[in-house]
């Protein structure tokens, strides 16, 4: 690609810059180019489950005809391959969740000295959900007793996960009647890789009813156990101020970046570069001092408890290391690209792998360890330190970057409606039943090479909130809302409609809430709970004037969170062409079937212009079936006014609470 090339590879300005002048130098959106999808496999009409194939099940009338050297249909074929990648991305994120526990478990035993229990009201608010008895007890041994607890819910082999209990009773009854409530993540997840073998299940509906069971052992259990665990040790996030884009890195500074999705090392470097004696030594190799940036949902992690500055999402991590700024790159798991190491080979960067589960030929590999958590972290600072003489001029600097609000729990989304005193609901879904507010979107999800990246969330990001729709964002997408100066409250003056507009500016919030990492979904999901639970809307999850998006997914997590989402009543869309197409009823399924039983479906749309459409339609079909108030932009009806930070004051100060 020459400078001429005017081809768009991503819509972060500050990326695109990068890539343009880095010529010679691949990347992701270089090897999207000259990696084009197999038509058959994009499809899901590939089945390579045993040596007897692969099995290409094509022609005019695959769908009825087409059999596998075994027999299996079509629907069975695309079924296994969706099912398989819910049990890929449950344990992915179940093996995060069960990792935040062990961490939670070694701190209580007193094994794991660097960490503490910060947040012992949500640990006191965990123990009750698990009716585990709190009052007069030592913290330490409560945190034991929830440790223990949780775990339980990776090996049970029979019964409920511990969560469920979290949903609305009659979206519980919906799990019930069909066979598909959650009993042990490693059961569950074992059990898909069981059916999906060569000679298994056979019936397409069986086989799907399967993969949703797991994904809900992921969204009701591994990703809602590593939220609640994480805030119980690091903290509840509550909003805080931070800045987003490669412009966060300095040219007199050493440069750290923490890439990944599990933020126990990372909050113990977030303590190291801030210890006078290693800044002291940064200064005696020539830096003025030590500046950490954050990389996908590790960056999330410490962006909403401490207001770490993030470089973006997934496919920022290679142009990052472009910039020539970065002195050591630790990662840990989950979307790390292998081809960063080829990368920072050309320049001076330290690429440091922190998990036994990820190890990338060329990186420094530090094992993580939570006994010696502390000690880790400085050692890397050191390294970091060390290598900064090391720094060359060929990078590509820039300086753009964007200020954001962020850290946008469930708690604090319940306290900023009404206060300490008087938190709840209420005031959201009074707003939503006036017509203030249309609706809800979660938008979540990887940025993909394949589109220009980040486009679609922008484009979405901006239309949905024009459309007085609220949004909340998780992951990569909230690290392109932030790339773009989306999370900031003047976003919500300049660019919402009018009805959300007032409420953002009475309650003081940007139009876009951002609630964390890809495993704090799990946030949307107690929260469509809490509203139902407040009434006024719909008694279930299932019903509400809600959906998910995912404009740009890559991952099998996507997936598996998207079916969990359909699953507990919310109506999904993915963006991209569906990766199991080939079979029309696998697709039914998904969508008529899964929106008969739960309320919820998934759908795959290319077109962003569709997807907004198809979400909007939802929304107002939710808000007829509720026989709520027509949506009509800036025509609201009545409902219970929300109190802006002045009148809480002036209720503080006329009661004293």
């Amino acid at each position: 690609m020459s400078k001429t090339d005017k081809k768009i590879r991503t819509a972060q300005p500050a990326a695109a810059e990068i890539i343009e002048n880095m010529i010679g130098i691949e990347t992701c959106f270089d090897r999207a180019d000259k990696m084009k999808p197999c038509p058959i496999g994009h499809e899901g009409a590939c089945c390579k489950n045993c040596y007897m194939g692969p099995c290409r099940l094509v022609g005019k009338n695959a769908e009825e005809e087409a059999r596998g050297v075994c027999g299996a249909t079509l629907p069975v074929v695309a079924a296994r391959y969706m099912a398989r990648m819910v049990a890929g991305g449950t344990a992915a994120h179940g093996d995060h969740g069960r990792d935040m526990v062990f961490t939670l478990l070694a701190v209580a035993e007193g094994h794991a000295k660097d960490f503490k229990v910060k947040d012992v009201k949500k640990l006191y608010r965990t123990a009750d959900i698990l009716a585990i008895e709190f009052e007069g007890r030592a913290v330490n041994d409560v945190a034991k007793d929830v440790a223990t607890k949780l775990l339980e819910d990776f090996s049970r082999q029979r019964g409920e996960m511990n969560f469920v209990k979290r949903a609305p009773k009659k979206t519980q009854e919906r799990w019930k009647k069909y066979g598909v409530m959650p009993r042990g993540l490693d059961r569950d997840t074992v059990e898909v890789v069981d059916r999906t073998t060569m000679g298994m299940d056979a019936d397409a509906d069986s086989i799907l009813s399967a993969a949703v069971r797991c994904a809900l052992a992921n969204g009701w259990g591994g990703s809602m156990i590593s939220t609640d665990v994480t805030d119980i040790l690091f903290g509840t996030p509550m909003p805080i101020k931070a800045e987003a884009s490669l412009g966060i890195f300095k040219e007199d500074e050493v440069n750290i970046v923490v890439h990944g999705h599990e933020p126990s090392l990372a909050e113990m470097i977030v303590e190291a570069v801030s210890e006078p004696e290693l800044i002291a030594y940064a200064q005696t190799k020539g830096a003025k001092g030590i500046n950490l940036g954050g990389m996908c949902c590790t960056a999330n992690e410490v962006l909403m408890r401490h207001g770490i500055a993030t470089a973006g999402g997934f496919t920022n991590q290679e142009p990052a290391i472009m910039t020539g700024l970065i002195d050591a790159f630790t990662v840990d798991v989950q979307c790390i690209i292998p081809a960063i190491v080829d990368v920072a080979k050309k320049f001076h960067t330290i690429v440091i792998t922190s998990s036994d589960k990820v190890k990338i030929p060329g990186a420094v590999h530090i094992p993580f360890d939570e006994h010696i958590a502390k000690e880790q972290a400085r050692k890397i600072v050191r390294m970091a330190i060390d290598n900064y003489p090391n720094r060359t001029k060929k990078g590509s600097h820039v300086t753009e970057k964007f200020p954001l609000i962020g850290g946008f729990s469930h708690e604090y989304i319940e306290y900023m409606q009404g206060g300490k005193w008087r938190g709840s609901f209420r005031p959201l879904n009074d707003a939503i039943m006036a017509g203030r507010v249309r609706g809800v979107v979660g938008l979540a999800g990887c940025d993909n090479p394949r589109w220009p990246s980040t486009s679609v969330h922008k484009f979405l990001a901006t239309e949905l909130i024009k459309n007085d729709v609220l949004i909340v964002s998780t992951g990569c997408s909230s690290a392109a809302c932030g790339g773009s100066g989306y999370l900031t409250p003047e976003m919500a003056l300049e660019n919402a409609g009018p009805g959300l507009r007032e409420v953002c500016e009475a309650i003081g919030i940007p139009p876009i809430l951002h609630l964390g990492a890809c495993v704090d979904n799990s946030r949307i999901l107690t929260i469509a709970s809490a509203m139902a639970a407040e009434g006024g809307l719909s008694d279930e999850i299932g019903g509400m004037p809600a959906v998910g998006i995912a404009p740009e997914f890559i991952t099998e997590k996507a997936i598996s969170i998207g079916v969990y989402f359909a699953a507990s009543g919310v109506p999904c869309i993915f963006g991209g062409e569906s990766p199991f197409k080939a079979s029309k009823e696998v697709t039914r399924i998904m969508t008529e079937v899964w929106f008969e039983r739960f309320k919820g479906a998934l759908h795959f749309e290319p077109d962003p212009e569709k997807m907004l459409a198809m979400a909007l339609d939802y929304i107002d079909k939710a808000r007829e079936n509720l026989k709520l108030k027509k949506y009509e932009p800036g025509k609201f009806g009545t409902e219970k006014v929300l109190m802006d930070m002045a009148a809480r004051r002036e209720i503080k100060a006329h009661t004293g609470l």
